[in-house]
């Protein structure tokens, strides 16, 4: 057993290569081999958002707080409220964040793949954010 106390990972910025505006990353976990699950929540301002994305295994979101968006490639842009879960399926591109008036915060859990959770993609820009 090991129990990780709640504060003992430093938060970290979201890089700009994968993120728009301004974005906190609160890591919760990575399990160890052979296991391959992580999670971290993360806080976005209004406005900010991921870059356009896949996950090899999939990715599931809870959130937590505020109102954000997300779309999947092909589709129209969705409100996320908290207590709303979200699964993307492996391999699908999409991306969320906050609204742009509204900062939003989730719960995304995600398994590697060959020692990698995400393949990062082009950024979103401010007018198909904006749809």
């Amino acid at each position: 057993m090991e129990i990780r106390r709640a504060g003992s990972q430093p938060s970290g910025r979201g890089p700009a290569e994968w993120f728009t505006g301004t974005v906190r990353i609160d890591p919760l976990f990575t399990a160890p081999d052979p296991a391959r699950v992580g999670a971290a929540l993360v806080t976005f301002e209004p406005g900010a958002r991921t870059a356009w994305h896949t996950h090899p295994l999939g990715q599931t979101l809870i959130v937590t707080a505020g109102c954000g968006w997300v779309q999947r490639e092909g589709s129209p842009v969705e409100e996320i409220r908290p207590g709303d879960v979200v699964w993307f399926p492996s391999g699908e591109k999409h991306w969320h964040g906050a609204s742009d008036s509204t900062a939003m915060s989730h719960i995304a859990i995600q398994e590697r793949q060959d020692g990698s959770p995400v393949d990062w993609l082009e950024h979103v820009g401010e007018e198909e954010y904006r749809r």
